[in-house]
């Protein structure tokens, strides 16, 4: 089902850029404009983001085999981390341009754009917007980090049309130097969402355990079971977009070992059950000296 989502939002996505990069293309150069020629070239970078992703979400959706008994969910990590270096030299890319046109001062020698640059700015911020929140949506509903990373460079390509709408409105009203501010201004929101992304990955990537609240409330749920005396570790790591919880608590040491046993049980179906991201969990017993 999670791949089934993630490889339906790709393609349309593909699609999607495909058109728009195609429709900013022919814009920019029959309305003289470098900054809508850069977008368009921006957009046209998505495509190459979305195959990352879709090559991350297959290998990641992989079952476990000899070699890879934890199964491949790290796999989307890795796409992540490459889409967010991606995302990181586009912002960098975007601003520096934007920097040597200021520090060149030149600005008479650029070429006022058309208005028909202005109709595709527009168009792009609208339809790269709608994908922003449809990618996101998705990457949600299946927790995926490198769909989620996908939607986010869809946002970077939305404000870069901002940045080519407000640069091509200035450059016809007499001001040329605004595309060159809003450029440098734009990459550095890229910048952050590209370094956002790959914390989030590298987190993923060297096991950092779940949130407090999290904890908590597994907590609760392992306090609610019939035979649960103590709780004396709750240990978690990420592990891709899944989670591993090992369990340990005390019951009574009088018991028999199939009346524990049976404690351990309930706690290890009742959390995996409570906690769809929780792909296995260990329950240990000891027994309760309080």
């Amino acid at each position: 089902m999670e791949k089934k989502i993630a490889m339906r939002v790709s393609l349309v996505s593909i699609l999607v850029n495909l058109v728009l990069s195609l429709f900013k293309l022919f814009a920019g150069i029959f309305a003289s404009s470098g900054a809508m020629i850069s977008d368009a070239v921006h957009s046209a970078s998505d495509v190459f983001s979305t195959v990352i992703v879709m090559i991350g979400v297959q290998v990641s959706a992989k079952k476990s085999d000899k070699d890879h008994q934890y199964g491949h969910e790290r796999m989307e990590c890795v796409a992540s981390i490459v889409l967010a270096v991606v995302l990181c030299i586009t912002g960098a890319g975007i601003g520096l341009r934007g920097l040597e046109t200021i520090l060149g001062g030149r600005f008479e020698e650029l070429a006022v754009p058309g208005v028909l640059a202005l109709a595709a700015a527009i168009v792009s911020i609208v339809v790269k917007e709608w994908m922003f929140w449809y990618t996101r949506a998705a990457a949600r509903k299946i927790n995926s980090g490198a769909l989620m990373a996908d939607a986010w460079h869809h946002r970077s390509d939305s404000l870069s049309s901002i940045g080519a709408l407000l640069g091509i409105f200035g450059s016809r009203m007499g001001y040329p130097v605004l595309d060159s501010v809003a450029s440098v201004i734009i990459s550095a929101f890229i910048i952050k969402a590209s370094f956002d992304i790959f914390k989030d990955a590298i987190d993923k990537m060297v096991d950092k355990a779940c949130d407090d609240e999290t904890i908590e409330q597994m907590c609760e749920v392992i306090r609610s079971q019939e035979g649960v005396l103590e709780i004396d570790e709750v240990r978690t790591r990420l592990f891709g977009n899944k989670i591993y919880v090992d369990i340990e608590i005390a019951a009574d040491g009088s018991r028999t070992l199939n009346e524990t046993h049976s404690v351990a049980e309930c706690v290890h179906h009742k959390i995996e059950r409570s906690f769809p991201n929780v792909k296995h969990c260990m329950v240990h017993v000891n027994p309760f000296r309080g």
